[in-house]
């Protein structure tokens, strides 16, 4: 894979499903295609059955299908122009066995991802609204509409004011939007159910379909916290009322027919924000909720799904992802090796959907962006009885009872510039402690030795996977072998894993990130006096913490979107009020300690500072202070900025942007680190 290649990524979304894709059935995916020519992403909704995905609906910006209960209908998105030229994703319906989609509403900012009610009658989605005379809508009182410079100024009385990606958000909360389907000839729907004075998220019906529940800040947000709460929404009027006061934060849920409600969400009651595993747990209105999985050992992703007696949920595991049983009569939290495995292998499950005894998922393999995949729950075997699925030697993909139904990885392995799929290798070493460190290497063709570049993931509570990554194979097919691996402070491996680095930024990671390499740099075909290093976001920071304190290990640096000085970060990040005294602490003294920026001057080889302008997360003067440090110090630095971009520019800035990071960054170990040694 080249940079050049990025527009043969197709990625499906997390499926949806009705009956068995194998025998009758059907599941349904959107696929995400980068297009160069219109520097866009392209997404088609496409039918999946035993005989491959074929597209299904016209437009070149569908997503988020979802099936109604009774297979009858789909709802999905689709992005269209409003009468004043904005481009926006509408609730659009469609009969499955053939019919024109109908656009069902008008919403200011575009709605969110449909959810269906158990009667298939109504569709329930989140959308913004913003105040009148900003984001495109008039001023009150006239028909104005004021550019994004021109609006009013904000005034801002709260921390919790603006998210990377999102922008500001006091200014255009998020709502609930129910849209009855059901009538054909009804107005397109322009307002809300709720009138919430805090955002509401994730909403999911309740099995008589009377009302929503929903996720809100603690207290309707009426102060900054870290909390969530579940809310009941009534569907008749909009009035909400809690329904379940949790320990912590939720990410989503689901309401089993009895009423039980499942949800997924971590702890805050050790005053703990950061480093946090999410658990599935189980509560009745009016009850505390019960934790049914180990903190200590379980950190689950996604939505819950019930069936039968169980609640299945992707769960994080060494660099896996994969789908497991929780029973739903469980008396006490179980740990990992407890919950029986329905899917696994060396894959990353990002969504699944489950109809009857069917379970259809979507994953990302060693050899995948992403493929469709399917699931007997009733089969006997390991997948039904538990234990994750084994490897074989050459790193291929295990799967357990699955059958795969799409190739979406075709073109990279076909007609790529660099057409085949980069092998991955596991690597295992110790830190300078004992503590195991666990990882990967990806391999260029050909004997080697190889130089080497170590990327450092971001995060520090994210992981590195077996799952295809982009940027290792853009770098493998351009003759680097790529050490990636999971220092603690990482997720996936146990809670006291993930808390290691809490209060200890640059202590232990460090010495996990350099005990992963060390490990890799045993085998004969890399070459240990050739080695880069970079990194994002978290990972920036320790590119840039280990040139200053181990640069004679590596002979350039590439430090990308990355925390550099604590102290500003606090202040300027949009997560910067609580992350930093969470994983740093308050005392100004330490904040600088813990500061790459404090010990620029002992940077010695050369440094590549890259950051986007609209980078929220991690603010583009964390990289303009780190540059001038670097460069008042005498060091060969040089700073990359990306206009329009955000802290995801790796991940899903602009095609056209992602290509010529890709560029960028190859030029530069090009002229540092050149694949055929300088004589």
């Amino acid at each position: 894979m080249l940079a050049n290649d990025i527009p043969h990524l197709h990625v499906p979304s997390s499926p949806t499903v009705s009956g068995d894709p194998r025998n009758g059935g059907t599941a349904f995916v959107a696929v995400s295609r980068p297009d160069f020519d219109q520097d866009v992403y392209r997404s088609t909704v496409e039918q999946v059955t035993a005989d491959g995905p074929i597209r299904w609906t016209s437009g070149d910006r569908d997503s988020a299908p979802t099936l109604s209960p009774d297979g009858r209908s789909l709802a999905f998105l689709r992005t269209v122009e409003d009468d004043h030229g904005a481009s926006r994703p509408q609730l659009a319906v469609s009969p499955v066995h053939g019919g024109e989609a109908r656009i069902v509403t008008d919403l200011p900012l575009g709605a969110g991802a449909p959810v269906w009610s158990p009667d298939s009658t109504r569709v329930a989605v989140t959308a913004r609204f913003p105040e009148p005379g900003r984001y495109g809508s008039s001023v009150p009182g006239s028909e104005r509409r004021p550019t994004p410079n021109a609006e009013a100024p904000r005034l801002i009385t709260r921390l919790d004011f603006h998210v990377d990606g999102a922008g500001y958000l006091a200014d255009k909360p998020q709502q609930i939007v129910v849209v009855d389907v059901s009538d054909r000839d009804a107005p397109l729907v322009r307002t809300a159910l709720t009138s919430a004075p805090c955002s509401l998220a994730a909403p999911a019906w309740y099995p008589d379909g009377s009302a929503l529940l929903v996720i809100a800040p603690r207290d309707l947000g009426v102060r900054e916290t870290h909390d969530d709460d579940l809310y009941r929404v009534d569907v008749t009027d909009g009035t909400i009322d809690l329904a379940v006061r949790t320990e912590g934060s939720v990410s989503s849920s689901t309401v089993s027919a009895d009423g039980t409600v499942f949800y997924l969400g971590a702890s805050h009651v050790d005053g703990r924000l950061v480093a946090e595993p999410e658990g599935l747990w189980s509560a009745v209105h009016g009850s505390d909720p019960v934790r049914l999985t180990a903190r200590e050992t379980v950190d689950v992703t996604g939505t819950p799904v019930v069936h039968g007696d169980d609640v299945l949920v992707a769960v994080l595991d060494r660099g896996t992802v994969g789908v497991r049983r929780v029973p739903r009569g469980t008396t006490a939290p179980l740990q990992l090796d407890e919950l029986p495995s329905v899917l696994g292998g060396r894959l990353v499950v990002t969504g699944f959907d489950v109809d009857g005894d069917v379970l259809v998922a979507t994953a990302a393999t060693p050899t995948s962006p992403g493929e469709v995949l399917v699931v007997d729950l009733t089969a006997d075997g390991p997948a039904a009885t538990g234990g994750p699925a084994r490897a074989d030697a050459d790193g291929a993909a295990t799967v357990q009872a699955a059958a795969t139904l799409t190739d979406y990885a075709a073109p990279l392995r076909d007609t790529a510039s660099a057409p085949g799929v980069r092998r991955i290798e596991e690597v295992t070493g110790t830190s300078a402690d004992g503590t195991p460190v666990h990882g990967w290497v990806v391999l260029p063709k050909g004997d080697g030795p190889h130089p080497v570049l170590r990327v450092v993931h971001g995060g520090p509570f994210g992981q590195d996977t077996w799952a295809f990554f982009d940027e290792a194979q853009v770098y493998a097919s351009a003759g680097y072998a790529v050490v990636i691996g999971n220092p603690r402070g990482s997720g996936g491996y146990g809670l006291e894993h993930g808390r290691a680095v809490i209060g200890a930024m640059g202590t232990v990671d460090v010495d996990d990130v350099l005990a992963l390499l060390d490990a890799a740099l045993e085998r004969p075909d890399l070459d240990a006096s050739r080695v880069g290093i970079m990194g994002g976001s978290y990972g920036g920071f320790m590119t840039s913490w280990v040139a200053a304190h181990h640069g004679d290990r590596f002979v350039a640096a590439w430090s990308e979107r990355a925390v550099n000085a604590w102290d500003s970060f606090a202040g300027s990040s949009d997560i910067g009020w609580f992350f930093a005294d969470a994983y740093v602490g308050a005392d100004p003294e330490e904040q600088r300690r813990r500061s790459p920026l404090t010990y620029a001057a002992q940077v010695e080889i050369p440094f590549m500072v890259a950051h986007s302008e609209e980078d929220w997360r991690c603010p583009i003067e964390q990289g303009h202070r780190q540059f001038v440090a670097l460069k008042r110090a005498g060091v060969d630095a040089s700073f990359l900025a990306f206009p329009g971009e955000g802290h995801e520019l790796s991940r899903s800035g602009r095609p056209q942007h992602r290509a010529q990071r890709f560029e960028h960054v190859l030029a530069w170990w090009a002229q540092h680190l050149p694949v055929t040694p300088v004589a």
